[in-house]
Parts: C-alpha cells; structure tokens; sequence
C-alpha cells in the first residue's frame, strides 16, 4: 500500500500547500479517520521543527512530543480536531483547532491545559452488563455506570488518561460553539436556535456573535468552553 497521498486530495483541512508539490505523507490507522494529518506535517510544514520524515523519525525517538499525553514514535499517527500536541523539551503546548479556512491550526495553551482534550459525543448506547458508552468525535470511548446526564452532541473534557470527565458542555441554545467545517469553520458565537428539520435532513443552527452571526447544520458546531481558545482551559 503506498504511503503517499496527492496533495490535491487531501482534506481540506489539512494544512499543507496543494500545488507545490504533486504528493504529501498519508496517514496511518488511526484516530479521526480520514480527516486525521499525518504528526510529520505538524512537525514539518506547520512548525518547520523538521525537513524530512528522517529527521522527525528522529526526533520522536527522544521521547518528547506527545499526543494527549501519550509519546509518540510514529511520525505518520493521525492528529485531528482537538488533540493536544505537547513539546515537552521545549515547553510548548498546542491545541489543534480550525482557523478561519476550515484548515486546523495549532492554538499555544498553558501546560495545565495540556492535561485533558474536548470530545464531542457522536454517539450513546447501552452495552452489556449496563453500563452506557459514549463515543467521541475521535474514535474514543468512555463507559459510564450512569450517562444520564449525557446526550449525542454534548461535548466532554477528558483527562489524557481517559478516566475521569473533567467537565461537561451541554448542546443547548445559549451555548457557546465553535464551527469545525463549512463556510463559517473556525467562527466563534452563542446558539440562538436549533431548528429541527422534518425528515432526514440536517437540523440547522443560528449562531450569534457580536457583531452577526451565522447559520449552519448542526454536525458542523462543537460545544466549547468560554475560556477554550487559547491561554487557560
């Protein structure tokens, strides 16, 4: 199978330049499908902390750069929406975001923030033994003895160690979002409505801002903190 992929049928989120060169590095396996960036783009064309897959392969080897807290050693693991992206050497911490292209984009936080990542709940249902899972936008699952409190679209703050919910973001008119694709990816506002489409269409969401607003389908808004882009979680 081979490890390229052509830089003009990436998703569009991925930030890398689309007619410089004919092809890119394909992801492995991994969390965030399709969407996931292969870590050497982060590394090399995002920050310039490398030039080659050579030398990140070398750099991963130190044991410093981590994903959600974990270490990483292969420079084609997937990073997508949400992942934290530490440096330990060098003390820098990230947040993977949208920018205003929809492309994702690195946001520097505290490194108390780098504990836990968002997860988006895409989907809840009851297992054996009856505990209730909870699957997150990224692949991740929690199981709860009691997800009573928990609904598909909510949004979840979970340690690294993927054990503990740190804090919980209702989907509810009044929340504060930030949309992760379509024309308004990387926009920032409170709900204002959710409207229900009869049928299998989308429901659509009015998003307002200080000065405007947006309308977009709900699948394209994630529930946030107010203190979630960029300094302190």
């Amino acid at each position: 199978m081979t490890k390229h992929q052509k830089r003009l049928s990436v998703p569009k989120s991925w930030p890398v330049e689309r007619k410089t060169e004919k092809f890119t590095v394909k992801a492995d396996a991994g969390p965030h499908g399709e969407a996931g960036v292969p870590l050497v783009i982060i590394l090399r064309d995002v920050l310039g902390y490398v030039d080659s897959k050579k030398e990140a392969r070398y750099a991963l080897n130190q044991g410093t750069v981590l994903i959600n807290g974990k270490a990483v050693s292969d420079e084609q693991r997937p990073v997508g929406m949400f992942d934290i992206v530490a440096f330990t050497e060098r003390g820098e911490f990230y947040r993977v975001f949208p920018d205003e292209g929809g492309r994702l984009s690195l946001t520097p936080i505290d490194e108390d923030a780098a504990d836990s990542k968002l997860g988006k709940i895409e989907g809840k249902q009851q297992v054996r033994g009856g505990a209730t899972q909870l699957a997150l936008h990224d692949g991740q699952t929690l199981q709860l003895d009691d997800a009573s409190e928990y609904s598909a679209k909510d949004s979840l703050v979970v340690s690294n160690e993927g054990t503990d919910i740190v804090a919980h973001f209702p989907y509810e008119e009044g929340a504060l979002v930030t949309a992760i694709a379509g024309s308004h990816a990387g926009e920032i506002g409170e709900i204002e409505s959710i409207d229900v489409t009869p049928g299998s269409g989308s429901n659509t969401v009015v998003v307002t801002q200080d000065d405007g607003g947006f309308e977009t389908i709900e699948e394209y808004v994630v529930v946030i903190d107010e203190n979630f882009v960029g300094g302190d979680d």
